[in-house]
């Protein structure tokens, strides 16, 4: 299996089915908020009330915006009722020609394909998770003897090996346990770990191996 079809990937067929719009209203550059609502409304009629994610393109195929949803048609439906939206949605409307839907298992998975294609997109109106910073990830250190395995939020400046983004702390939480279980890898501070001389009691419940 190629790591495009593993199911951990954004676009693995497993995991997830991708429709490419192909209603795309073509024009001039310009904002158009007739023409950008119209675009919409053709989408807007293919769309199911299943969870997923759409992303708004302009004239030229430039993602605008991410989006996710627990229900498309209900989601995308408010972006054509022009009188409720903010100015700075209604330029992003006017700007919108086509748009890509995506859609998922969950609404969980749905959180978690937003984030990666936030991250990799960096669309000019998604204010928020351009960075990941608003997700958990899971970060095992490569920059000591004995690696620490831990929960990580913000930027990656730490050397390691970082796992995520994951949906919620809880998810975190209970595959940090999990870990510790089966590798017995120390979840400890650089500086408790080096003012230590006896192991604590992680090694009796079985969770380090205590180095």
């Amino acid at each position: 299996m190629s790591k495009a079809d593993r199911p951990d990937q954004p676009n693995a067929a497993s995991r997830f089915n991708e429709e490419q719009a192909t209603y795309a209203v073509r024009g001039a550059d310009t904002p158009d908020l007739e023409t950008g609502t119209a675009a919409i409304r053709n989408v807007l009629k293919t769309l199911p009330l299943k969870p997923g994610v759409y992303r708004m393109h302009d004239a030229r195929g430039e993602i605008l915006y991410v989006g996710k949803a627990r229900a498309l048609k209900n989601r995308v439906g408010n972006y054509v009722q022009i009188d409720r939206l903010p100015n700075r949605l209604r330029r992003m409307v006017a700007l919108t020609r086509s748009m890509t839907i995506v859609t998922t298992n969950s609404e969980a998975e749905a959180l978690l394909l937003e984030a990666q294609l936030i991250k990799r997109y960096r669309p000019a109106y998604n204010v928020l998770l351009r960075d990941d910073k608003s997700f958990p990830f899971i970060l095992l250190r490569a920059d000591h003897k004995f690696p620490r395995i831990q929960k990580h939020r913000g930027a990656r400046r730490n050397k390691g090996h970082y796992y995520g983004p994951f949906a919620s702390a809880g998810s975190v939480n209970q595959t940090l346990n999990a870990l510790q279980k089966l590798f017995l890898l120390r979840s400890c501070s650089d500086s408790f770990f080096n003012n230590r001389d006896r192991p604590c009691l992680l090694y009796q419940i079985k969770r380090c191996s205590a180095p």
